[in-house]
C-alpha cells in the first residue's frame, strides 16, 4: 500500500529546520544556505509533506508570469523541489506534485515551470518540455567588433530595480521570458564569494538603451566573464555590447551569456566563432486549459479555429473537448467541438510554447489529428523558439 501523506503550508520553527535541513542534504549546499534560500523566497511559498507527523519534503512556489506572444500569462515556477533520502522511491515526490498543482489550480494559475533534476517525475504529472535555457561562449578575440556608438555608464551601487522597465521592454517581445519573482531579481545581483559584480546602463543614463550586468572569474582554462543580465533594444545597444566585451580581450579570454537556442546577436560577430557552451530544457505544465489558451497572445493577422480534445488524468476540469477561436491576436475557448486534435494536457505544453511544431510532435507520437488541425495548429501557435535568461 502507498503511504499517506499530509500536505501543508511552512510555518512551524522546527519545520522550517527540517526542510532546511532536507534541502541542504538534496542539493549538496552549505548548512545554512538553504535556510538563507527560504527567507529570500518567504517561508509562506514553501508547501512540505509529512510522513507521520515527519517532514519528508517539500518545494518553494514562485508566483510571477511569463510572457507568450507579447501578453503575460500568470505563472508559477516550482523551484527546490527535494525529498528525504529515505523517502525517496517512496511516492511522496509525486504526492507534493499532485497537491501543489491542484492548489494552484484552485488559486486560478494558468500555468507552471520548473528546471528537472529527472524528466520522468515532473512528466508523470503533466509536464513536458516548453523551451530552452542555453549559454553560450565567444573568445574575446574573436568578437572583433570596433564600433562604439553609444556611451556606458556604470550603475553603482548596483540596484536592480533601475533595471526593471528596460527588462520588460524586452520581456514582452520574448516568447517565454519570465516577469520575475523579486527573489530573481535579488539573487541576480548578489554575487557569490569572491566575485564582484559589475553593471552598466548602455547608453544614457536618462535614456538607456540596454544593459549588461557581469562578473569576472580566473580558471585554469583562462579568465572569463561572466553575463549574469543583459537588455539590448537597439541596433547601437547591440553593436555597444560586442565592442564593449572586445574591449576586454587583453585580460579576458572568453564571454559566455546566456540566450535563445537559435542566438540573434551572433548575427553581429563578423565569424561564426560563438559556440554554445551549455544548453537545458525547462518544462512547463498547462494548469487550467481555458485560462491558457485564452490568456496568452497569437500571432496577428490569422483568424482560425482548433478543435481540441485533451486528456489530463490529474485536473479533471481540464479533461474533454474544447474549441480555440483565434482572430486578432487573441483567443477564445468553449466547451465542445469535433476533438480533431487530440492529445494528453503533457503534449499541450510544447504546442503551446511553439517548441515543437504540430507536425514534429504528431511524428514523435505526441499528439494524433487531421491535416486540417494539423494546419489550424500550426498557424496558431506559431512562434519564435522560447527561451528564459532565469535558472530557478
Amino acid at each position: 500500500m502507498m503511504p499517506q501523506f499530509e500536505y501543508s503550508t511552512l510555518a512551524h520553527p522546527q519545520d522550517i529546520q527540517q526542510l532546511g535541513y532536507i534541502l541542504n542534504q538534496c542539493f549538496i549546499s552549505a548548512l545554512s544556505s538553504e535556510e538563507v534560500y527560504i527567507n529570500l523566497i518567504g517561508v509562506k511559498n514553501f508547501r512540505i509533506i509529512r510522513r507521520l507527523e515527519q517532514v519528508v519534503g517539500g518545494l518553494a512556489t514562485l508566483d510571477m508570469g511569463q510572457w507568450w506572444g507579447g501578453v503575460r500569462v500568470p505563472m508559477t515556477g516550482i523551484a527546490a523541489v527535494g525529498i528525504a533520502p529515505e523517502y525517496r522511491g517512496s511516492g511522496a515526490a509525486i504526492a507534493l506534485m499532485q497537491h501543489t498543482l491542484k492548489e494552484l489550480y484552485a488559486r486560478g494559475v494558468a500555468i507552471s515551470a520548473l528546471y528537472p533534476a529527472v524528466q520522468s517525475l515532473y512528466r508523470k504529472v503533466g509536464y513536458e518540455q516548453g523551451g530552452s535555457w542555453c549559454i553560450w561562449e565567444v573568445a574575446t578575440k574573436n568578437i572583433q567588433v570596433r564600433e562604439q556608438p553609444l556611451p556606458l555608464e556604470p550603475v553603482v551601487p548596483v540596484n536592480h530595480e533601475v533595471f526593471h522597465e528596460l527588462y520588460q521592454q524586452q520581456a514582452r517581445l520574448t516568447h517565454g521570458y519570465l516577469d520575475r519573482h523579486p527573489a530573481i531579481w535579488e539573487r541576480l545581483i548578489q554575487p557569490d564569494e569572491k566575485e564582484i559584480l559589475y553593471a552598466y546602463f548602455i547608453g544614457t543614463k536618462d535614456q538607456p538603451q540596454g544593459y549588461i550586468i557581469f562578473t569576472q572569474e580566473r580558471t585554469e582554462d583562462g579568465e572569463i566573464l561572466w553575463v549574469k543580465d543583459w537588455v539590448l533594444r537597439t541596433v547601437a545597444a547591440a553593436q555597444t555590447f560586442w565592442s564593449f566585451l572586445a574591449n576586454h580581450r587583453s585580460q579576458i579570454h572568453q564571454v559566455r551569456w546566456k540566450t535563445s537556442a537559435i542566438d540573434s546577436l551572433t548575427l553581429l560577430l563578423p565569424e561564426q566563432t560563438a559556440k554554445m557552451w551549455r544548453q537545458f530544457r525547462w518544462l512547463l505544465r498547462v494548469i487550467d486549459v481555458v485560462k491558457a489558451l485564452e490568456l496568452r497572445g497569437y500571432p496577428l493577422g490569422i483568424q482560425a479555429e482548433l478543435h481540441l480534445e485533451i486528456q489530463d488524468n490529474l485536473l479533471a476540469a481540464n479533461n474533454g473537448k474544447f474549441i480555440l477561436s483565434v482572430a486578432n491576436g487573441r483567443g477564445e475557448v468553449t466547451r465542445g467541438g469535433k476533438g480533431e486534435l487530440q492529445l494528453d494536457i503533457r503534449e499541450l505544453a510544447p504546442l503551446y510554447t511553439s517548441l515543437f511544431t504540430p507536425y514534429h510532435l504528431q511524428l514523435a507520437g505526441k499528439l494524433d489529428g487531421t491535416e486540417a488541425a494539423i494546419s489550424a495548429a500550426t498557424q496558431i501557435f506559431a512562434g519564435v523558439s522560447p527561451w528564459m535568461a532565469d535558472f530557478f
